[in-house]
Formats: structure tokens, C-alpha cells, sequence
């Protein structure tokens, strides 16, 4: 297949679908839409106004905002002109913000917001080669230095847009489209250099997710753009397949706005499926007598249905009828109730999802995909297909990626969407890159039929005092699958036994525990909990080996979030930001003759 940049892809789409939606946006009176020849022209005054402010082939645009029509309209129009848009995200702090913009050498920053501005403003005297700051304009900005984008877009009217599609023209498969930094789960963020090369190869792997058609499809934007995964969905994907985008400019809104959009593409991070799972089958026990005899009888069709188009095959007989009646009866207002009666693609992505909530939604009709990658390859590694799904693994490489496995079980990738390197930093991309495989850093293995079982990162290997080299992944999702528990950190680095923090699903903890709405909100006064948390460790013990029994568990007072610092972004664990936070709890749990259920101590309010 011959070259073709994201930016040109974009605008032939224009060509293709001129009047038909290219993107909306929530105002008080409903969604408003705009059209793709609208969009394009919108972008092309983007890029003129960049070339218009000196912006040469490779400066870098940096970007920190709410998901908005502007920031992939800036993303689009830094590529057009040939420089390299930043993406950061939203909820980083000054020091986050300074430091990326600083590393990329960013000329000109794309700003939502005061807050957002105001960790700029704070860290200005540190980016010499800032020159502009611009205001998103779903985001005005109340500092006068700041530029409005209605006076951003004036600076480019007088550059002539043939200046635009010349230097759009010129992109080669080598040049630098894009930077992405990781969220640093570890260390300082890196910045991922993503050619446009990549970026062509990576859409076209992704072909394989959707159906044959998808123009006029919706998508929901939620997920913070900085991200890869939902910068492939929002601005690669649009790009090449022509659907349209929804924004939801806060995450927060992303229920509200699912039900209204009901969108036919939709990638969950699993605590998001977590979170439906737990409350549809919260909602569907209190079913009492025929009705929930009813809803049990639906959800073993479903089930066996789903089980079938997992290995390409279709339901009949009694089983199609029963399925039909199901759908018709609780399937459907089920799938509108949460804002999927449209989804036609749904998929799990960023950290694993437990094969029992795989399951569990498949028996409500919701068959969710797991998909695997990297920031590094640009997202697309290995995939479950439709009617080549496997609860529990993450699918077989896409057509066109090469996947192996390392002597020491770490997972290697090869193809023409992986990264260029790490940005100004030669050792950390030798460590990655060898020999044109990219070491992803997680660990995994294949079945006899091909398909990815991820068991843990290479750096997050636990070694005890003891020297045995334990993978905490596969204990956490053990624990996981307890209704009580919502997240789970095994310790034991260094240590003579293995312990977890865990948090509790108190809504659904109170209800297992026929807990009264007037007993107080403290865990420990709950009647059951500490039984409960033992027999579980229990039955999971019988699972793994001795050497990998957790002998303690403390419940934390409150979730893990990203307001915190514990969650990255796409709330993935920062285990060594959980454990200094928790440090004088995890002493406490490895104290001798401690009891092996603790509870942190409320903070005072």
C-alpha cells in the first residue's frame, strides 16, 4: 500500500463525505454537529495561523486541555504544516506541564482554560522557546497575554494555504509526526517519537477493529487525549475511516453523555467496565420471584451465544430463539440504558479485565474485545477479533505485526508502526529497541492457538526475601474477582511474605454484607467483611503456589485516583507512589503478630 500521511487522509474525507457529521459537541440545547468540509476548512486556518507565526517543518505545537473539537484541530494542523504536535495531559501539575514542554522545546502551547494557562504562566521562565500561548475557545482564557484563537487563526489569513499543502506534501514516511509522552509510572515522562510513517501503518493495522463500513459511525471522546489509545481514536481513526466524534469534555460526564450519543465504537480502561458490570448486576439482583428467573434464563443464552461467535460461529434452533427473546426483552433496554443499543465495537483496553467480568458482560449481550499495545507501536499489537475471541487473553497479532516471546517471557514487536526512539534520549531507546524489536517491558506467553496471555511487567517483578521472583498481576486480578473488591497491590519486594492494599466496591460490600443504610461508613464496623476478605484469600491460595499466598491484607479508606497521584491518567497503579503513601500502613502490615485484616485509619476530615 502506497504512503499516505494522516493529514492528507484527513482531508479527503472532505472529499468523500463533505455534508456528513465530522464531529459534536454538547450544548444546552443538545449536540451540535459539524460537517467534514467545516472541519477541514478549520484545520487548514490552524495551519496557516502556525505557519503564520514563523512555525517551521518539525517545531513542536504542545497541547493541554479538556477533549475538544480545538485540540484535534491544533493536532491536525501542526501535522498539516509539517511541525509536531505535544499532547499533556490535563490533570498533570505545573512541574509535569513545564517539564514536557521544556524537553520537546515547544514554540507555541495550546491552552484550555485558566488552570491551564496559569501552569504555564508559572513555569514560563523555564521555556525559552516558548513564544505563544493560545486559548482553546471552548476554554477562553482571562490572562491578556494569552492569545484568544480567534486572533491565533488572523495571523494565518494572509499565508497563502498552497504553503500548507506544499509542506503537506512533502511529509515522508521518516519524518517525526507526533510525540507522546508516557504518563511515568515510573521516573520522568518520555517522549515517544511516532513518524508519520507509524501513524499510516498503525491506522491501517486498526482497519481490522471495525466493520467493512463505518462512515457516519459514532465515537465518544472521553479518555484524556494525551493518551495514544484515544488519540488514535479520535484523530488517526476519523482520518482514515471517516467517522465521527463526539466530545465529552470532562470524564466525569462520560455516563451522562454515553446514554445521549450512544456511540457504535467505544474503548472502556477496565475499571470502566468494572464499573457497568458492577452496577447492572447490582440493579438485576434485586430482582425477585419470575423476573429474576427470567433474568438468569436470558443471561445462560446470552452467555452460550456469545460463547459461539467467540469461535465464528452462530446460534440456531432454540438457542437463536431464546437469545431473540432475550434481546428483545432485557438485552435491548439494557444496552440503551447504558448508551450502547448503537455499538457495534466494543473495546477493552490500557490494563488487563478480569475474564470473569468478560463473561459476565457477555451474558448481558455486551461482548467486549480485549486489545493489547503500546505508546510505543502506536497501539495496535494484538487484537481479539470477531469470532476469534478469547475471554481472558488479549486476541493474536494484528495482520502485519510480528509478536514473540523473549527467553525470559518478555513480550517483543516488530512492524512498521513501531516508534522511532525515545526523544533526545539515545540510551533509553537502545534499551527498547534491538536488532528492530521493540521490548515492551511486559511478560506473556501464547497458547497452542496463538492467542497473548499477559502475566505481569518485567518491572514490576516482586523478588522476595527469600529470592523468589514473584509477577503480582495475575494475584491482583485473584483478588480482584472478589464482588468486594475494587483494587488491588501486592507487596513483598524484599519482604519474607506477600501482603495487598485493597479498596472495596462499598456500595456493592454493604449489599453482600446485608449491611443497613444506618450503620456508620467505616469498614471495619461492618459485620462479615474481615470472614469474607479471608475466605476469599482462601480460595484463591488454592491457585498459586505456596511462596505466592498473600498472608495480609489492609483495606485502604478511600479508592485509588488519579486526583491523588496513585492512578496514572488511564488509572493504571503507580505502586511507588501507592507505597510512599502509604507507607507507615504497609509497616503496619508487615509488623510481627499483627493481624492479617488491618484498616487504615480515617483522615481526619
Amino acid at each position: 500500500m502506497a504512503f499516505e500521511p494522516v493529514p492528507r487522509r484527513f482531508f479527503d474525507q472532505a472529499k468523500v463525505q463533505p455534508d456528513a457529521p465530522a464531529y459534536a459537541v454538547r450544548a444546552e440545547s443538545g449536540w451540535v454537529t459539524t460537517d467534514w468540509r467545516t472541519f477541514t476548512g478549520e484545520v487548514m486556518a490552524a495551519a496557516r495561523a502556525l505557519v503564520g507565526l514563523g512555525l517551521e517543518p518539525g517545531d513542536r505545537v504542545g497541547i493541554i486541555g479538556p477533549n475538544a473539537p480545538s485540540w484535534t484541530i491544533m493536532d491536525l494542523a501542526a501535522m498539516s504544516a509539517g511541525c509536531v504536535p505535544v499532547g499533556i495531559y490535563t490533570n498533570c501539575s505545573a512541574g509535569q506541564a513545564g517539564y514536557i514542554l521544556g524537553h520537546a522545546e515547544a514554540r507555541v502551547v495550546l491552552v484550555g482554560g485558566d488552570e491551564a494557562a496559569e501552569k504555564i504562566r508559572s513555569r514560563r521562565h523555564e521555556l525559552p522557546a516558548l513564544e505563544v500561548v493560545v486559548a482553546m475557545p471552548e476554554r477562553a482564557c482571562s490572562d491578556p497575554d494569552v492569545l484568544t484563537w480567534s486572533a491565533f487563526l488572523a495571523g494565518g489569513l494572509t499565508v497563502d494555504p498552497a504553503r500548507v499543502e506544499t509542506r503537506m506534501e512533502a511529509l515522508g514516511e521518516d519524518d517525526l509526526g507526533v510525540l507522546i509522552y508516557t504518563s511515568g509510572t515510573t521516573g520522568p515522562p518520555k517522549g515517544s517519537m511516532l513518524t508519520h510513517g507509524n501513524m499510516a501503518a498503525a491506522s491501517d493495522l486498526g482497519r481490522e477493529l471495525l466493520p467493512d463500513s463505518f462512515l457516519g459511525a459514532r465515537h465518544l471522546s472521553y479518555l484524556p487525549m494525551a493518551h495514544a489509545a484515544e488519540r488514535a481514536l479520535t484523530v488517526l481513526g476519523p482520518a482514515s475511516f471517516g467517522y465521527a466524534v463526539y466530545y465529552a469534555d470532562a470524564i466525569d460526564r462520560m455516563v451522562e453523555y454515553l446514554k445521549e450519543v450512544q456511540p457504535d465504537l467505544f474503548l472502556g480502561v477496565p475499571r470502566v467496565w468494572e464499573k457497568m458490570h458492577d452496577g447492572l448486576l447490582a440493579r438485576l439482583s434485586l430482582a425477585r420471584g419470575a423476573r429474576a428467573r427470567f433474568i438468569a434464563w436470558a443471561r445462560r443464552a446470552g452467555l452460550e451465544v456469545h460463547t459461539l461467535r467467540c469461535e465464528g460461529k452462530e446460534p440456531r434452533g432454540r438457542l437463536a430463539w431464546r437469545y431473540s427473546v432475550a434481546k428483545r426483552l432485557l438485552f435491548g433496554p439494557i444496552r440503551k440504558a447504558v448508551g450502547l443499543s448503537r455499538a457495534r465495537v466494543l473495546l477493552s483496553g490500557a490494563a488487563p479485565l478480569s475474564a470473569d467480568v468478560l463473561r459476565d458482560l457477555a451474558s448481558l449481550d455486551l461482548p467486549v474485545r480485549e486489545l493489547y499495545g503500546q505508546t510505543e507501536d502506536c497501539g495496535p499489537t494484538t487484537n481479539n477479533r470477531p469470532g476469534e475471541t478469547r475471554w481472558g487473553s488479549v486476541g493474536r497479532p494484528f495482520r502485519g505485526c510480528e509478536v514473540r516471546i523473549a527467553d525470559d517471557g518478555e513480550i517483543l514487536v516488530r512492524g512498521p508502526h513501531v516508534f522511532a526512539g525515545y526523544f533526545k534520549d539515545p540510551e533509553g531507546t537502545e534499551a527498547v529497541l534491538r536488532e528492530g524489536w521493540l521490548h515492551s517491558g511486559d511478560l506473556g506467553h501464547f497458547d497452542a492457538d496463538g492467542y497473548l496471555f499477559i502475566t505481569g511487567r518485567k518491572k514490576d517483578i516482586l523478588i522476595t526475601a527469600g529470592g523468589k521472583n514473584i509477577a503480582p498481576r495475575n494475584l491482583e486480578e485473584a483478588l480482584k474477582r472478589s464482588p468486594l473488591v475494587e483494587e488491588a497491590v501486592v507487596l513483598g519486594d524484599r519482604r519474607k511474605h506477600l501482603a495487598a492494599l485493597v479498596t472495596l466496591r462499598r456500595g456493592v460490600a454493604r449489599q453482600v454484607l446485608h449491611v443497613p443504610d444506618s450503620a456508620p461508613d467505616r469498614p471495619e464496623a461492618w459485620p462479615g467483611l474481615v470472614e469474607a476478605l479471608r475466605a476469599h484469600l482462601a480460595e484463591i491460595h488454592q491457585e498459586f503456589s505456596q511462596v505466592e499466598h498473600v498472608r495480609k491484607v489492609a483495606v485502604l479508606d478511600r479508592s485509588l485516583s488519579v486526583e491523588s497521584g496513585e492512578l496514572t491518567p488511564t488509572l493504571k497503579l503507580r505502586r511507588s507512589v501507592i507505597a510512599e503513601r502509604h507507607a507507615a500502613l504497609i509497616e503496619r502490615l508487615y509488623a510481627p503478630d499483627g493481624p492479617d485484616v488491618l484498616f487504615e485509619p480515617r483522615e481526619p476530615a
